[in-house]
């Protein structure tokens, strides 16, 4: 049992033994600052079972725990709040405990437990990958990293959306306007390439239509009948029905996609362990509405139609199926989660990283395979975000004004690069070694501050801002990690110490208890989906280090067991952020 386990364990009995009162649980918090004690028993729910002064309650609570448990030093109590201050050498125990752990806070999985599968990235193959989608595989990427610390197994997945109108478009143009170029010959990555081709398909689109409109035609008819957007549908129409020279032209243009996608993935630091494409699983589906249709999950309607008639759940009908037959992105989205659990028996759940747009998809769909009666559909889960803006405003593809990802990866590097060099703090760096740190500081950061945000909200991202050496930034944590490191080298890292003539400083005691958060923290991040939880502690644990750092010296100290001591705990608290950084997929360098 850890302490708060204990505590909650004696309080229950003491109002047990005391008031000859159940209670179901209870409400501790860390004790505040200007108050002593180290945990803070909440004395006002109690008062639903318990009558009486909550004062006097929590006197006799306190003075209860105090004499049953030699690990509470002392009480008090203010107005409804019992605090209670533990020994210090409890702490020096748990941190004995602890010190040596290389994933202390991490849990390993359980063979017979379900595992997981978490869906993202899952881009569009008619152009590169932008901020969007940076914030996407970022979160996508973190979520499953916490989910496997907290105990849980692990599949990444995503789906390729590499069929549809959409694709069309760029190859079409390419093949208008293109002149034979490939990548090699343009030295462009290849998703840079197709993405240009898209771009242009909508300038010529446009132009057509103009000249439709000076022609006499309506706005709404230049639109369906302009040559380019007709050619572009009859592609997909040749693509569908298998016609060799576009399915080799689609092959073609696609792989050069994948390739560049592969790039922007290895520098995003992200990977995937199965990958979906659309182009394979949009056929998927269509057997599950033929079943539900058989057992009255589905309905069919006069022209053919099949729907699903969700009013009762408080949603309103839903179309699986075309008059024609074919199938609609909901029905391919149910045949593709059945399909995952085909190939992965042991998932029991799945989370999809999707934006917060598609909220009201993700609603139907997963109500729809409870529905149909799979056990599993209780188990997932829409991992909905924001959108990201940058100072100079939205993003549009269409246009070609996105943020490209890699660019914005290589911009991020040049402005970790400006900061450190007016701060000049690398001497004796190589070229090459200042080359890497810049880029980890500057993913660092554009990662950092796209994950200390709850997911649900919209981001406003400043790249400047975020490479800041103070505040709540990435480079501030690295650089306490590098801080630490440097300690650490002057230092003799495995020497004996000796925990019960330690006297523990405040400061100490502070860290040690910011420590032992850490594992509830991967836990309540797990459960919420939510790497901010993670992303926010590291940053409190850096503070609470540099306020032990400046008030406490570590390699002055008056003694060598204390020098030894401390020099644990700042290990502890290195290895702590290096690994809580990992759960973000963010590098700690050495040195700064």
């Amino acid at each position: 049992m850890n302490l708060q386990e204990t505590l909650s364990h004696q309080v229950k009995k003491a109002v047990h033994d005391i008031f000859g009162a159940t209670l179901e649980s209870v409400e501790l918090q860390s004790t505040r600052k200007e108050f002593v004690g180290d945990i803070t028993v909440v004395i006002f729910p109690m008062l639903r079972v318990v009558k009486g002064n909550p004062v006097q309650i929590g006197e006799q609570i306190g003075q209860y725990v105090l004499e049953k448990n030699d690990m509470v030093k002392s009480f008090n109590v203010v107005k409804g709040f019992l605090n209670i201050e533990i020994e210090d050498g409890h702490y020096l125990d748990i941190f004995q405990a602890i010190k040596d752990q290389k994933t202390y806070g991490f849990v390993t999985s359980k063979p017979e437990e379900k595992a997981v599968m978490v869906e993202y990235s899952s881009p569009n193959t008619n152009k590169p990958l932008h901020l969007g989608h940076i914030r996407n595989n970022l979160l996508g990427y973190s979520v499953a990293e916490i989910l496997k610390a907290s105990g849980k197994k692990v599949y990444k997945t995503q789906i390729i959306n590499d069929r549809g109108i959409h694709i069309c478009k760029s190859m079409l143009a390419w093949q208008r306007f293109g002149n034979g170029e490939t990548p090699e010959s343009t030295g462009l990555k290849g998703d840079k390439l197709v993405g240009n081709y898209y771009v242009k398909f909508d300038q010529e689109y446009k132009k057509e239509i103009q000249d439709l409109i000076t022609q006499g035609k309506t706005e709404e008819d230049a639109k369906k009948q302009a040559s380019i957007i007709v050619d572009a549908q009859e592609m997909l129409q040749k693509w569908e029905a298998g016609d060799a020279e576009t399915v080799a032209l689609w092959e073609k243009m696609n792989g050069w996609v994948y390739k560049g996608f592969d790039e922007t993935y290895k520098r995003l630091g992200v990977d995937f362990d199965k990958l979906y494409y659309e182009s394979q699983t949009y056929l998927l589906g269509k057997e599950f509405v033929a079943e539900g249709l058989k057992s009255g999950v589905f309905f069919e309607k006069e022209d053919g139609s099949v729907w699903c008639d969700l009013t009762a759940d408080g949603l309103d009908e839903k179309i699986v199926l075309r008059s024609d037959g074919t199938a609609v992105y909901m029905t391919q989205d149910i045949g593709t989660a059945i399909q995952r659990v085909k190939d992965f028996p042991d998932v029991g759940g799945m989370v999809y990283t999707v934006g917060n747009e598609q909220e009201y998809h993700f609603q139907v769909l997963f109500l729809i395979i409870k529905k149909l009666g799979f056990e599993w559909a209780k188990n997932l889960f829409h991992l909905s975000y924001g959108m990201v803006d940058l100072p100079s405003g939205k993003m549009k593809s269409r246009e070609g004004t996105v943020v490209d990802a890699d660019d914005l990866i290589v911009e991020m590097a040049q402005t970790a690069e400006e900061i450190s060099e007016e701060l000049g703090k690398l001497e004796g760096y190589s070229d090459a070694e200042k080359e890497e740190l810049y880029k980890s500081i500057g993913l660092g950061a554009l990662k950092y501050y796209i994950l200390k945000v709850d997911p649900r909200k919209r981001i406003l991202f400043d790249p400047k801002e975020s490479i800041d050496f103070q505040g709540n930034t990435g480079p501030f944590i690295q650089y306490t990690y590098a801080r630490i490191q440097s300690i650490l080298r002057k230092s003799d890292l495995g020497a004996v110490i000796d925990m019960h003539s330690i006297s523990l400083h405040e400061k100490e005691k502070e860290l040690i208890k910011q420590l032992l958060l850490f594992p509830e923290v991967i836990q309540n991040a797990a459960e919420n989906h939510s790497p901010a939880l993670v992303a926010n502690y590291t940053y409190d644990l850096v503070k609470e280090f540099n306020s032990f750092y400046q008030n406490v010296s570590i390699l002055g100290a008056d003694n060598d067991n204390e020098k030894a001591f401390r020099v644990a705990l700042s290990n502890k608290v290195a290895v702590t952020i290096k690994n809580a950084f990992g759960l973000l997929g963010i590098d700690v360098p050495e040195r700064m």
